[in-house]
C-alpha cells in the first residue's frame, strides 16, 4: 500500500511513543488526514476569492448565511451576525459592500420601522448560485480518488464518530 506524509508522521511519533499504550497510530492519522483535508478545502476557497473580482470570501459567506438561514429570505443584520459568527459592525460593513454592490437590499421592516430587514436581489441570488456551484466542483476534486460507495461508507463511518460527540 501507498503511503502518504501522514503515515511518515505517524510512524515518526510511534517510534517516539513505542513504549507509551496512550498512543493510538489509528487516531492521530485519522485526525492529521482530517485536518489536511479541511485545511486543502479552506486553502482551495481563498484561491478561488482572491481571484474573484466581484466578491471578497467574507462577502461570499454573508450572501451564503443570507440565502441557507431558516427565515423566509430575510433577515435582520443582526441575524447574520449571529449566524455568521462575526460582529455587528463587521456585518454592517459586509452589508454596505453587498447593498453597494446590489448583491442584497437592506429596507426597514414596514410593521416595524425600527427593524432592517436584509434581502438577496435577482443578481445576489445569481452570485450566489454561481459560487457555491464553483465550491461544489472544488469539494468534489478533494475527494475525486473516492469512489461513490467509498463516499457512502466514509460518511457512515463520520456519522457514527459524529453521533457520539453529540450525544
Amino acid at each position: 500500500m501507498d503511503q502518504d506524509s501522514v503515515d511518515h508522521h505517524v510512524a515518526r511519533w510511534a517510534a517516539f511513543w513505542k513504549d507509551e499504550p496512550a498512543f493510538a497510530p489509528e487516531v492521530e492519522g485519522a485526525l492529521v488526514r482530517m485536518n489536511y483535508i479541511q485545511r486543502e478545502a479552506r486553502r482551495a476557497d481563498a484561491a478561488a476569492f482572491a481571484e474573484a473580482r466581484e466578491l471578497t470570501f467574507e462577502d461570499y459567506k454573508t450572501l451564503h448565511v443570507l440565502m441557507i438561514q431558516p427565515w423566509p429570505i430575510e433577515a435582520t443584520p443582526a441575524q447574520l451576525a449571529e449566524a455568521s459568527k462575526v460582529t455587528r459592525a463587521a456585518m454592517t460593513s459586509r452589508l454596505d459592500r453587498l447593498v453597494a454592490a446590489e448583491l442584497v437590499t437592506r429596507e426597514n421592516d414596514e410593521t416595524d420601522r425600527r427593524r432592517v430587514l436584509i434581502r438577496p436581489t435577482a443578481a445576489g441570488r445569481a452570485m450566489w448560485s454561481k459560487y457555491i456551484f464553483e465550491g461544489m466542483a472544488r469539494d468534489q476534486r478533494l475527494l475525486r480518488a473516492l469512489s461513490h460507495e467509498e463516499l457512502i461508507q466514509l460518511n457512515g463511518l463520520l456519522r457514527k464518530v459524529l453521533l457520539d460527540l453529540e450525544g
